[in-house]
């Protein structure tokens, strides 16, 4: 999927989403990956992989697991600029998505196999190494051919070191960015704390809780992995 249907289901001026900038891939062996956490009409996951320039993406209404025997059931959606990688904020009422979005995990993948990722993609077999900081070690995001609308993948954890059987995603949800929980993103609250960077991830960070006609101005899609800033209210001082 190109970017045009991206561009076409969003009004860039009411919504603090990023529009499509000039961030490029750097190699096609390797690659940002991230999950949001999104509040939108229903809870949902979603994943994304850069390939080819744009993050691949899929909807996933349980999230992501790192349990083997747990097979997760992936939309395949539309494409999305790289810069959406580091979103986190809230989607306006009215506009496509409308929510709460976490940043919920970020980090880099290595591609598995002997193909590259289009190829693999193309197949509907796509094998990958996580380095996150709440998902790592081996995945395959798998094809459902021949189902509904054409558009149902499966997400897959292979059995490695990181495997950990009855793993609970809703026991980690808090951002990966700020360390704020859905709600505090929703009230637009400052961040918990300082969170580590995940190499390759600050240079893909989009953050906005500011109003949406000012966030493409105001932050840049290079900026530093951190929350916009909540200003403080000066004191008064007492008259003479």
């Amino acid at each position: 999927m190109a970017l045009e249907e991206y561009r076409a289901k969003r009004r860039f001026e009411n919504t603090p989403e990023p529009p499509p900038g000039q961030i490029h891939s750097k190699t096609d062996s390797s690659g940002y990956f991230c999950v949001q956490r999104h509040d939108a009409t229903r809870l949902h996951y979603d994943f994304r992989l850069e390939v080819d320039g744009v993050l691949k993406s899929w909807a996933i209404p349980k999230g992501p697991t790192l349990d083997p025997a747990v097979k997760h059931f992936a939309a395949h959606v539309e494409d999305h600029p790289l810069e959406y990688g580091g979103f986190e904020g809230n989607i306006p009422k009215g506009n496509y998505g409308a929510g709460s979005v976490m940043l919920w995990d970020r980090g880099t993948y290595e591609l598995l196999g002997d193909a590259k990722a289009g190829e693999q993609l193309a197949r509907g077999d796509f094998k990958f190494r996580l380095h996150g900081e709440k998902l790592n070690g081996d995945f395959a995001i798998v094809h459902m051919k021949g189902r509904g609308k054409g558009n149902e993948w499966l997400l897959i954890k292979k059995q490695d070191e990181f495997a950990v059987p009855g793993w609970d995603v809703e026991a980690h949800a808090y951002s990966a960015l700020s360390g704020r929980t859905q709600e505090e993103i929703a009230r637009n609250m400052p961040a918990r704390k300082a969170k580590r960077k995940t190499a390759g991830a600050a240079d893909r960070v989009w953050v906005s809780d500011r109003p949406a006609k000012r966030a493409s101005k105001a932050t840049s899609p290079i900026a530093a992995g951190k929350p916009a800033p909540v200003k403080k209210k000066r004191k008064s001082r007492p008259a003479a």
